[in-house]
């Protein structure tokens, strides 16, 4: 499997360093996964619908080359070449590609979308329901039970792309792991850290990424165990795992040019 990897947004944060949206191409025998999607088409016709005290907040760059679908295209596929798409979660950064995507089948683990579509007050305010009103493929995984590296997981598609659940940021969030063609790991970690840093040994993180970690994750105490479980698997694995977040700008770079 060849595996690319994307930038699917850029944001200038006004409290915090600049960011982006880390997504996976993956080339397969059966078509292309992707994993996470970034903002798409609907967020680069209706900016709006991200909510004002959002884009002062985060102020994404909405560039019409950074989306999925023309990243896609320009490496000389077509949209329909994306059967699957595995979604770390639905925050609105997250899942903003999936309309350009309407063929391909969405797995994601399950209380991330009961949480969506389903939401706590604290929640509505994350989910974007209108990046899935075109009404996706939804395949739901649930009961882990699979063991990967210490974490109980499941597996998603064959044997080489597994969901791991990685609680706290949202109530459903997970891990996707993606086995490349050198049969080396690749964790895409979504938002269950915001920066790479975190997972060092001693762990570091800028204050304003620690305070919007907090304040955004739906329980904090399970992203702090996460964290310290993810961290644990850096330091003893890290010749079979590599572990990497969605907005670490610098992580993407230097994944990105390998």
């Amino acid at each position: 499997m060849r595996v690319h990897h994307l930038n699917c947004a850029s944001f200038r944060p006004a409290i915090a360093p600049p960011m982006v949206a880390h997504v996976l191409l993956v080339e397969r025998d059966g078509g292309l996964l992707l994993v996470d999607t970034g903002y798409g088409s609907g967020e680069l016709a209706d900016p709006g619908r991200l909510g004002k005290p959002y884009l002062l907040a985060v102020r994404p760059a909405l560039d019409p080359g950074e989306t999925a679908l023309a990243q896609v295209k320009a490496l000389g596929f077509a949209p329909e070449d994306v059967t699957d798409i595995a979604v770390t979660h639905l925050d609105s950064d997250h899942a903003g590609g999936l309309v350009d995507f309407p063929h391909a089948r969405v797995h994601i683990h399950q209380p991330e979308l009961d949480a969506a579509r389903h939401p706590r007050f604290m929640e509505k305010q994350r989910y974007l329901p209108a990046q899935w009103a075109h009404g996706p493929q939804w395949v739901q995984h649930s009961e882990p039970g699979d063991d990967w590296f210490g974490f109980p997981s499941v597996t998603a598609i064959g044997d080489d792309v597994v969901m791991i659940p990685l609680l706290g940021h949202t109530r459903g969030h997970a891990g996707i792991a993606v086995r490349d063609a050198a049969d080396h790991w690749l964790l895409h970690a979504g938002d269950a850290v915001f920066d790479g840093d975190q997972l060092a040994t001693p762990p570091s993180c800028a204050r304003s990424l620690t305070v919007m970690q907090t304040l955004m994750a739906v329980s904090n105490k399970l992203r702090r165990e996460n964290t310290e479980r993810l961290r644990e698997l850096v330091a003893t694995h890290s010749d079979e795992v590599t572990v990497f977040c969605a907005h670490d700008k610098a992580q993407y770079g230097a994944l990105a040019t390998r």
